[in-house]
């Protein structure tokens, strides 16, 4: 296929998943259907399945797209060498704190997502999350250079199942706050970062 053709299928692509985006800061991944995608990008259903084949696969892209630009893990991994852990935890802490798009699409139904995604998008996603892991892994390694790969991997793999679980925490919708007061549960306001330090502190100091 001609560099060109491919450039605008790119472009095409983009256009899909900005739809999708702008569609999602208002509505939930359910309320939101191919066609309400197609119609935001003014595209037709048929122009939509030369891209994807389901609403799940623009919603995958839209995720790639948010990892890609957890461009903070590079900045971290240069100086993580000189870091405290406490420094170290701020600095993972606010770069979550700044991916708050990323966290909202990880609190959705990922495996759901993933199984209604073709097999060609999804090995193009899971690039795109292994480069994040592959960082975090790096910026743990060069903090504490005399770490057992077992205990590299401890890190990493508590850390991420961590990040999947922030956004529900810091923004219930009204109808999970009517429903939890009514429940009797106490309702704690934090932030992303003031969730996130302790808990990647403690991840540090293991």
């Amino acid at each position: 296929m001609p560099k060109f053709s491919q450039e605008i299928m790119n472009s095409r692509k983009e256009e899909l998943v900005d739809a999708c985006e702008k569609l999602y800061q208002t509505k939930t991944f359910n309320e939101i259907s191919l066609k309400e995608i197609g119609d935001t990008a003014k595209f037709t259903r048929t122009a939509i399945y030369s891209y994807f084949q389901t609403k799940e696969e623009i919603f995958l892209a839209l995720l790639q797209r948010e990892y890609g630009k957890w461009k903070e893990l590079e900045d971290i991994e240069q100086t993580a060498g000189k870091f405290t852990a406490s420094r170290l935890a701020k600095m993972f802490a606010l770069s979550i704190q700044n991916r708050v798009q990323l966290l909202k699409l990880l609190s959705m139904n990922l495996y759901a997502i993933e199984e209604n995604s073709r097999l060609e998008n999804l090995i193009e996603f899971k690039k795109v999350y292994k480069a994040s892991i592959d960082a975090v892994d790096r910026c743990f390694r060069k903090f504490k250079p005399k770490a057992t790969p077992k205990e590299s991997y401890a890190f990493t793999y508590h850390f991420f199942p961590f990040v999947y679980g922030v956004y529900p925490y810091v923004f219930p919708s009204e109808k999970q706050i009517r429903a939890m007061k009514t429940a009797g549960m106490k309702l704690r306001k934090r932030t992303v970062y003031q969730l996130a330090y302790p808990a990647i502190l403690k991840m540090l100091e293991k």
